[in-house]
């Protein structure tokens, strides 16, 4: 099932959260905050003990299947996870005010 993880353009994030992945609820910390030398936000992903799943996932939008920015890590079995851009903006990715207003975290079960 679908989710979307809110967000805000707040310069450093780091929530927890509780999310339904392959029918089991899984507990992570994201840390998310915006690089102003990469001039995009990335994502860090710990499990809820505070061990570093991955590091410095740039969130970027996609075309179909690059969308996922999980992709590569399926194998961990955390899901998937998509920047979706809601349409009042043209960019590829969230600018340093855009996060939150103009794009969203989409996360669901792991792709098939």
């Amino acid at each position: 099932m679908a989710q979307i993880i809110p967000l805000t353009n707040a310069p450093n994030q780091n929530i927890g959260v509780s999310l339904a992945v392959n029918n089991t609820v899984l507990r992570l910390q994201l840390n998310i905050y915006f690089s102003e030398m990469a001039n995009y936000w990335i994502m860090d992903i710990s499990d809820s003990q505070g061990n570093l799943l991955i590091a410095d996932i740039p969130l970027l939008t996609g075309e179909w299947p690059a969308a996922n920015m999980l992709a590569q890590y399926g194998y961990m079995n955390i899901g998937s996870a998509y920047i979706i851009n809601l349409g009042q903006t043209s960019d590829d990715y969230p600018n340093s005010t855009e996060l939150g207003n103009y794009f969203s975290l989409l996360w669901d079960d792991n792709a098939a």
